[in-house]
This record gives C-alpha cells, structure tokens and sequence, in this order.
C-alpha cells in the first residue's frame, strides 16, 4: 500500500482545523485535511450555529406573540418545529459547503475517516468506504480533534428521551417537560429555546450558582428572567437515577441536599454537563505526545513536547471556544510556514445566548482584586438607553473593570440585548491596553445600545451623563 505524503497534516476539521488547513493552503504548504465526520465540527454541525439559529427562531417567535405593548397584534401566531429545524439544517449545510469549497480553492486536500498517529510524522487513516490509507507529514502534523458532549453512566444517550447537545438541536417536537442537567452555557441556551417555544422547563445545577465562571451579577438577570417565564431553577441539586414510566415519561430522581431528595417527571432530559477533550484513540502514545488530564499541553506557538506536533482547539486546553481555536489554528499555519507568530492575546472574549445574553472579556471584578488590584467599576444599566426602550430590551447592564489608580481596563461583562456583538469592542479596548477615559471620550452614535458602553466607562470615571454617578 503506497504512502501519501504531504507537508503537512491537519486532524480534525472543526473550527480549529479548517482555519489551520485554510491558512496552511494560503501560505503554499501542500496540506491535508482528516475528518471523521462533518468539516465544521461541533460547531457548525450540531454546536455554535445551529444552536444560535434556534435561539433566533424562538426569540422571533416570542416577540411576535407579546408585541402588544409596541402595537402589535399578530393572531393564530405557531411555530412548525419540523420547518425550523429544515431551516436550520440549511444554513449547516450552506456552511459546511463553503469550508469545503475554501478547502478547494486553497487547495487542500480532504480525507474522511479516523486518524490514529503511528509515529511522529506517520498516521493511518480508516476511510468512509472501509479502506486504509497511510499518511506522511515531512513537516508538521496538527492535532485539533476538539471535544465530545460528556456522558454521565446513570443518564446513557438513548438519542429521543435521554439526550445531549447534539440531539438536542434537533428535536422535532417540542417537549412539554424538560428537564436540563446542567446549568452551563449549552443547558441554559437550549432551555430557553424549548421553553420559548412552550416547554416546562427546570434546570438541574450542582452548584451554587448557574454559568460557572462568570460574574454572578450577570447570571442573576438570566435566571431571574428564567423564574418569571416560568422556569425551575435547582441549585446544589444533583441527578441521581432516571427511570421510563408506564406512560412512556421520566421520572429524574434528585438529590437536593441535606438530606432531602425529589422526583421530577419529564418527557425530555437533557444532558449538558460540558464536553472532555478528544485525546483517546488517536495513538498519542505511539507518537510520544504528552497528555494531561485528557488535553494536549502545548507552549505559545502551539508546540507539544514532540517536534514537529502539534495542538489546537478545545483538545489543546480551555477555554473551550471556537473562535480561540480558529485563532490558534492561523496562529500554528503561521509557525509551521516560518513567520513570525504567537498566542499573545490579552483576552478571548465570550458569549452566552441566553435571554438577555451574556458576554465578557478580561477579568471579572473577583478575579481583578485576587490578582492584587483595587478596582473601579463603572456601570451602566440598559433601561437607561433609549435604543433598548425602542426595542422593549432593557434586562441587562454594561459593567466595567478598571485599576483605580490607572483607570487602565481590566475587564468588560455585558448582560443584555445583542451583547455578543457590543463586547468585540471590549475585547479591542483591552487588547489595546485602553483606559476609562480612551472608551468614555470615544463619541459612540445614538440612539444605540453600543452607548452603554460609553456611558460604563464615564460612570466608573465618575461623570455619566444618563445616570446619577456612585
């Protein structure tokens, strides 16, 4: 059987490997690409996109049925979940196809299959038609297999009752109970979406506290939000067991702490307790290629302990993003190609699409004290802006962290309308090493929710204009 041999040899097609093959073709170097499944990943095919396509529909659907307050009446308003879910399928479609036609245009090659390293520059590939091909990289090869849903052993996937993530973009009927293990980003986002669209919804969390990791003055919107539409929100609460009723129901056994415990029927549980690297099964060991704790430690450059591997993406450690992976991936084209280039970034910014949304980047007002800072807040809340009245979104506030001697910023949290796109201005304020006063004397246009922004930074300054200053 003939070796094929290429410069180099990305494994995985996520938003990671396809940037990294992308950037590889652009810069000249003969590559392929290995995907076990769907280029795209997680993230085009049943993650990011599609998840976001849903939150769209139902937050649309939600607004049409309550628009009298604007005087809007819009009777017999229904939903076609089967038509919403075509809808959603197409746009996947539409951007797998274009990655596959970037790929042909970059010239990069593409296999389907599964890839296991046999040496450091050496992999075997079983084919989608049940062949075997073997690979070379003369230069490089790029681990960026990114992650898979977990699975917890009293809750097994049956792919209808007892789902994850992944089923749970697909569903074509809309629960009338469900429940989400899980508190975290994917439990939150895909609740709101079956309860929009008319689920009971309660949501399972083990801690004391929903979004782990983010401010819990932010998460307090989201659930307050949550409880008034109706939804159950079970902290410090574990699963335990699930069991089919006669019915064709489940009852989720709880465990709520001291002591007490619980049984809660539902028609769908979902599972959303996070996602574990893809480091198993792809002969790491047989390369040499370090592993802790399931991730693929690497150095500024994307370098593994062995020459020549490297690693990318959520496999290659958190936070496990799509757009850091794609960031990672040109980052690593870049040194493979011998130009000068590294993970330098200040902050990865980040978006929850709950109802309002959640974005950060930077430090939390915690995290900027524990690392010896006194800070300054500036806040700034939504109900305040004239652009969220007209749009009836005025959930939310804009918060600011900055060094109180300084004013240099520190971190920005957003909860609140289209906060996933208010917060790239954050993000560039910190990566340019801005202060309180570079974004408070930036004239921001009105009426829009972007003025938030401004408004935040002259509040931690001391001289907001549309608020009365702390």
């Amino acid at each position: 059987m003939a070796t094929k041999t290429y410069e180099v040899v990305v494994i995985g097609g996520g938003p990671g490997g396809y940037a990294c093959a992308i950037r590889l073709g652009q810069l000249k170097l003969k590559t392929l690409c290995i995907e076990k499944e769907e280029v795209g990943g997680v993230c085009l095919n049943w993650g990011c996109v599609p998840s976001k396509a849903l939150i769209a529909a139902s937050h649309t659907y939600e607004k049409a049925k309550h628009g009298d307050a604007m005087g809007l009446t819009a009777d017999n308003v229904r939903m076609d979940v089967n038509k919403m879910q075509d809808w959603k399928e197409g746009i996947v479609k539409k951007l797998t196809g274009g990655i596959r036609g970037l790929f042909r245009g970059n010239g990069v090659e593409l296999l389907y299959g599964n890839a296991k390293l046999t040496g450091p520059r050496t992999i075997e590939v079983q084919t989608r038609d049940g062949g075997v091909e073997t690979i070379e990289a003369t230069k490089a090869i790029v681990i960026a297999t990114g992650s898979s849903t977990v699975e917890l052993g009293a809750f097994k996937f049956d792919g209808q009752q007892i789902i994850g993530a992944r089923e749970g973009v697909s569903l074509r009927a809309v629960p009338k109970r469900l429940v989400v293990i899980g508190g975290g980003v994917i439990g939150l986002e895909l609740g709101t979406v079956y309860q929009k669209l008319g689920s009971e919804l309660t949501v399972l969390e083990a801690t004391s506290g929903l979004l782990p990791g983010i401010d819990p003055e932010l998460t307090a919107v989201v659930e307050k939000k949550l409880i008034k539409h109706g939804a159950k929100i079970l902290k410090n609460t574990k699963a335990v067991s699930v069991d089919k009723q006669p019915d064709g129901s489940l009852l989720v056994k709880v465990d709520l702490g001291e002591g007490k415990t619980d049984a809660l029927a539902c028609d769908v549980l979902l599972v959303a307790v996070g996602m574990r690297p893809n480091s198993a099964g792809i002969g790491l060991e047989a390369a040499g290629v370090t592993v802790e704790r399931g991730f693929i430690p690497t150095d500024p450059l994307g370098k593994t302990n062995v020459p020549g591997i490297y690693a990318i993406g959520d496999v290659s450690g958190h936070p496990m993003l799509a757009h850091k992976a794609s960031k990672e991936g040109e980052v690593v084209a870049e040194v493979i190609a011998g130009h000068k280039a590294a993970k330098d970034w200040v902050s990865i910014p980040a978006a929850v699409f709950t109802d309002p949304e959640i974005a950060i980047a930077g430090m939390t007002e915690q995290q900027a004290k524990e690392r010896g800072h006194e800070v300054r807040i500036g806040k700034f809340p939504f109900s305040a802006l004239g652009r969220a009245m007209a749009v009836i979104e005025t959930d939310g506030f804009f918060k600011v962290v900055a060094d109180a001697k300084t004013h240099e910023l520190l971190g920005v949290h957003i909860v609140g309308a289209e906060a996933s796109n208010l917060i790239s201005e954050g993000a560039l304020a910190l990566e340019m090493h801005a202060f309180l006063e570079d974004l408070g004397l930036t004239i921001h246009p009105h009426p829009t929710l972007g003025e938030g922004m401004m408004e935040a930074a002259m509040n931690g300054l001391g001289h907001a204009i549309h608020i009365m200053n702390r």
